[in-house]
């Protein structure tokens, strides 16, 4: 769920009474920094009306320039800081800043922790309706840098009689320019190593050893275990604790492989328990946290409405050789039709997309009622909105995130519910 940037930490106070609009352009003026919004922005306020900053820290002094005022908040570059925080380091890309891959390398990594416990607590207090709401410390990623095993650079279509230019990731603040990436800095260091001569590839229009004609399009690297592999329909292997997982390479697959082993056995913890049998894996994709949790129940079944997903799944379980794990194709409409387990005996995992669960799929939930929900989540704002939904049949026993993506504003969590 998108919001805009007011809204995504403290709202802001009722704007002052202007007669047309709060700022000219390129006025320039003195904050102080309050907080982080979700969008990894500095908030700062002018007599109660918003300001919102990029790359300035709490309790920052800086001095801002307003490019644009919105409805309820002004945007600004940052000038200069006048007085930095304790927290603030040295980026250790040069590219920060320009490119718009990362918001937090200016900031400690502890305190990058810090931040995102507190905007999990935050979207759950105001989405969710829950006064303190049980938000964990962040788990934090065993690697801060050269993490990726997947990285996705872009370029765009050359003008008639041009070579392609630049080959990367899209300039911080602008929709459709990009800034040139030689080398991240949050990629692992095989994709690095990889990167030149797979730029220098598209630039010659070599895409998979055919020569085609140069446009637009989107560079994969993903780092398994054949290797860096560029070619999306390849198959390829990740392992996860004892378990391999086979899938393709344009597939989605958490991107994070050190922080993978916590990340599920966090889940696993949270999804068994005395009396609990049986589990029940919603969007389980390639079948990661099924097959990693099967040990756990007596039967697990997994449901995608993605038949190809649900191959993939079948295969890793044989290829795993575990054999108390099915797996579904659902439909959006019942997506429960084919489950039989005791509900008072069953974990509901979910680990829906960016966007959450559909309003009709909440309800299914409800109406199946099992004893304990696991929810994964890429976007703690609709995790709360969609727990909200849930909180008249579940109590929210605890909310973990995990810093998947170190450096970015990106968060993940687990929240546990229990049925009332």
């Amino acid at each position: 769920m998108e919001t805009s940037p007011a809204t995504d930490s403290t709202p802001p106070a009722s704007p002052r009474n202007f007669v047309d609009e709060p700022y000219a352009y390129h006025h320039e003026l003195e904050l102080s920094i309050e907080s982080l919004t979700q969008l990894g922005l500095g908030l700062g306020r002018d007599k109660g009306w918003v300001v919102m900053v990029p790359f300035a820290l709490p309790g920052e002094r800086v001095l801002a320039r307003i490019f644009r005022n919105r409805a309820n908040y002004s945007e600004a570059d940052l000038v200069e800081v006048l007085e930095a925080s304790p927290d603030r380091v040295d980026p250790r890309c040069p590219l920060f800043e320009t490119c718009g891959g990362c918001q937090y390398q200016h900031l400690t990594y502890g305190r990058q922790l810090e931040w995102k416990r507190e905007q999990v607590a935050g979207v759950f207090q105001r989405i969710a309706k829950i006064d303190e709401p049980p938000v964990l410390p962040t788990f934090p990623s065993p690697e801060q840098f050269g993490y990726r095993s997947k990285l996705t650079p872009h370029w765009n279509k050359p003008k008639p009689g041009e070579a392609v230019r630049d080959i990367g990731f899209l300039r911080f603040g602008q929709r459709n320019r990009l800034v040139d990436v030689p080398e991240c800095v949050i990629a692992t260091e095989a994709i690095n190593v990889a990167l030149p001569e797979a730029r220098e590839q598209v630039k010659e229009g070599i895409l998979f050893g055919k020569k085609k004609k140069p446009k637009g399009g989107t560079l994969l690297l993903r780092h398994v275990l054949e290797g860096v592999v560029s070619n999306p329909e390849a198959l390829v292997s990740e392992r996860v604790g004892n378990l391999t997982f086979q899938f393709r390479a344009g597939d989605f697959f958490q991107n994070n492989p050190f922080i993978l082993p916590g990340f599920v056995e966090h889940a696993a913890d949270e999804a068994s328990g005395d009396g609990i049998d049986y589990l029940v894996d919603t969007y389980c994709g390639v079948g990661l946290f099924a097959l990693s949790l099967a040990g756990r129940f007596t039967q697990v079944r997994g449901v995608e409405i993605s038949t190809s997903a649900v191959q993939w799944a079948g295969n890793n379980a044989l290829l795993n050789r575990i054999y108390n794990c099915e797996f579904l194709v659902g439909t959006a409409a019942d997506i429960f039709a084919e489950i039989d387990f005791p509900p008072n005996a069953t974990t509901v995992l979910i680990d829906p997309p960016r966007k959450g669960c559909d309003p009709d799929f909440i309800q299914q939930l409800k109406t199946f009622g099992p004893a304990r929900l696991v929810y994964v989540s890429c976007d703690p704002s609709t995790q709360a909105r969609d727990v909200e939904m849930l909180k008249d049949v579940y109590r929210v026993e605890k909310i973990q995130p995990f810093d998947l993506f170190p450096q970015t504003r990106h968060i993940e969590s687990i929240a546990t519910l229990t049925r009332i």
